[in-house]
């Protein structure tokens, strides 16, 4: 191994993805079944230590995003290259994660509603998604911190939108839909004019870098001269998939409470 934990992507020796490697497989598995065991296990957790917990995690997702940007910028900046405007600020639809895990945990009303949304159905969505298809094993091998961090990260959203859900903390409902569209909404404010000034792709609402179909329509339509059209298909793609997860949740329930015992379900009843 020619390289240390910390090494940058640049000065890391060629050695291709480790997406989907054994230890990428091994992780997604562990990362699954310890989601939904460790939540089963603490399901019945009262909500006051379940807020503590939120606040406690959402100080330490700060911190690990301040860290991974100051590093990863310390490298950029030292060899030549500057600071990577179009591609390190934190306006990428993941990074609402960090937003919103500070409102469920120090906010209150419709901001802290909106947040818990948000988490619960396409945070968790993107957490879930963003441990198999992990971007970073394209640039880090999987043993360094450039890996580390997105694999981390995608698990960590992944796994509280679980355990608030099968602790019962958040309830969803198909008004949740929009709900969880709020901080999208409010994020697509700052990334749409950084992408259209500088050519970035924060919030896939540029070019839908990597998204099948939606790369190529923005291609289309771009030369079409139109790209604010994809970029506004873009956008509401996000509500089907907040519903997605919702009619999910309301099927689990309704399964929960007719094969099960109501009482040893954690889901709530109001299908």
């Amino acid at each position: 191994m020619n390289y240390g934990f910390f090494d940058y992507k640049y000065n890391i020796p060629e050695h291709g993805s480790d997406l989907f490697s054994l230890p990428h497989i091994v992780y997604i598995i562990l990362v699954y079944i310890s989601a939904f065991a460790v939540t089963f296990l603490l399901r019945k957790t009262k909500k006051e230590k379940i807020t503590v917990f939120l606040r406690v995690f959402s100080v330490l997702m700060v911190l690990l995003e301040a860290t991974k940007i100051t590093w990863e910028s310390w490298y950029d900046i030292n060899t030549g290259r500057g600071f990577n405007f179009e591609g390190l600020i934190p306006v990428y639809t993941c990074s609402l994660f960090i937003y919103t895990l500070l409102f469920a945990a120090w906010g209150k009303g419709k901001a802290k509603d909106a947040a818990l949304s948000f988490i619960t159905t396409i945070g968790m969505l993107f957490g879930a998604v963003g441990v198999i298809y992990c971007n970073g094993l394209n640039f880090y091998p999987f043993w360094t911190f450039g890996a580390f961090y997105s694999l981390f990260f995608h698990s960590s959203m992944f796994a509280v939108g679980v355990f608030l859900l099968m602790t019962g903390y958040k309830k969803l409902d198909f008004k949740d839909i929009f709900s969880s569209f709020i901080p999208v909404l409010l994020l697509s404010i700052v990334a749409i004019p950084i992408n259209y000034t500088y050519g970035s792709d924060y919030m896939l609402l540029y070019s839908g870098s990597g998204v099948p179909l939606y790369q190529d329509l923005s291609v289309k339509l771009a030369d079409l001269g139109i790209r604010y059209v994809y970029t506004f298909i873009m956008l509401l793609t996000h509500l089907p998939l907040s519903a997605l997860v919702i009619g999910i949740y309301k099927l689990v329930a309704y399964i929960c409470h007719t094969v099960h015992n109501k009482q040893n379900c954690q889901i709530p009843e109001k299908i």
